[in-house]
């Protein structure tokens, strides 16, 4: 696991620490010393540390005119000891709500597994984002399963033609509007 890297093609486009209205703002990062780790295995320095022990993450890509971010996940997604939802929420969702983000791809093919506690945080998320949705992309199908038997589910676009999204072959705005389709389709607009 160590050597797997946030996804970087899209550098070009958008860098969180430039961004200052970026939660990561003026972030820096080593290219060699591997410092945060899940468990016992240490992972890229280019993950961004949350706050969390077992979760990660890195902001890909946002869009402050269509009010869109992408957020790629590293790790396990445990609320049951570490409170994850909170801490991703705190540190970095509420920042971008702030900034009038309203629309949020989670990629998760690289989250291993969810452990649930209470939904407080995911019906705050939802409620914070008025005409917005949370749209989870390329989740395992047991991790979704996990999301289904915690009760949570209603607070996410999931599953389905999300979970099969070739989106590094997109450009972000390709992606949005992919997802935004696949959205407002299950959504009946």
């Amino acid at each position: 696991m160590q050597f797997l890297e946030p996804f970087y093609n899209w550098r070009g486009l958008y860098i969180a620490e430039e961004d200052d209205r970026s939660p990561f703002f003026e972030r820096e990062y080593s290219e060699f010393y591997f410092t945060d780790r899940i468990y016992d295995h240490y992972i890229h320095p280019q993950w961004d540390n949350i706050g969390s022990t077992t979760l990660f993450a890195k902001v890909i890509f946002t869009d402050y005119d269509e009010r869109f971010s992408i957020i790629e996940l590293l790790g396990e997604w445990n609320d049951t000891l570490y409170n994850d939802i909170m801490t991703l929420k705190r540190g970095i969702i509420d920042h971008l709500i702030g900034e009038g983000i309203q629309k949020f791809m989670l990629i998760g093919e690289n989250v291993l597994n969810f452990h649930s506690s209470d939904d407080s945080y995911y019906e705050e998320w939802y409620e914070d984002i008025e005409d917005g949705w949370i749209a989870l992309l390329n989740f395992r199908e047991h991790v979704i399963q996990e999301f289904s038997h915690g009760n949570i589910d209603s607070y996410f676009i999931m599953g389905g033609k999300l979970n099969d999204i070739s989106w590094r072959t997109k450009l972000p705005m390709e992606l949005y509007e992919a997802v935004d389709h696949l959205v407002l389709k299950r959504i009946g607009c």
